[in-house]
């Protein structure tokens, strides 16, 4: 057994509700080989943390923000680099909402950031990249969820941190 290995991971796509935006940061070239690509808040889930409370140490450590949890997206299956045992992670996309987008810093992990409607996401973003299905997910949901029903899931299910 691997003990201390980065087997989950959090991803955290956040959106504005009054802009209907979501934000994009672009990774710093110094991050693992994958300098320069656009991503949401990712991050892994240590041992003996509830993936909500890695959640939120991820967006304050990326972002210096607390956001608030809406609802869970879909789930992901990847290795990070190849295929092996080894370098199987599992991990939960969650939606967030940001109330004032000024509040975003980014640290060194991101060079940029924008804030971008679902259709701007899709035209940046090559037709595979995850954020795209995630997004598309999102908004269906919130389409054909009522914001009472969103509310009332997020607080029957989620832990305050």
């Amino acid at each position: 057994m691997n003990i201390g290995r980065f087997q989950c991971g959090i991803a955290a796509v956040i959106y504005h509700p009054q802009t209907k935006t979501y934000l994009l940061l672009q990774r710093s070239e110094k991050c693992d080989g994958r300098g320069n690509e656009w991503e949401s808040v990712t991050g892994r889930v240590n041992q003996g943390e509830s993936f909500e409370t890695a959640l939120h140490r991820e967006v304050r450590e990326e972002l210096g923000i607390i956001v608030q949890l809406e609802f869970i997206v879909g789930t992901s299956h990847f290795y990070r680099g190849e295929p092996t045992p080894e370098n199987e992670l599992l991990g939960i996309k969650y939606i967030c909402t940001l109330n004032d987008r000024d509040t975003v810093q980014i640290g060194e992990e991101h060079t940029a950031f924008c804030w971008l409607t679902a259709k701007q996401v899709y035209s940046m973003l090559p037709s595979i990249h995850w954020l795209h299905q995630t997004i598309q997910q999102a908004e269906l949901i919130r389409n054909a969820v009522s914001p009472e029903l969103i509310t009332a899931f997020r607080m029957a299910t989620f832990q305050t941190d």
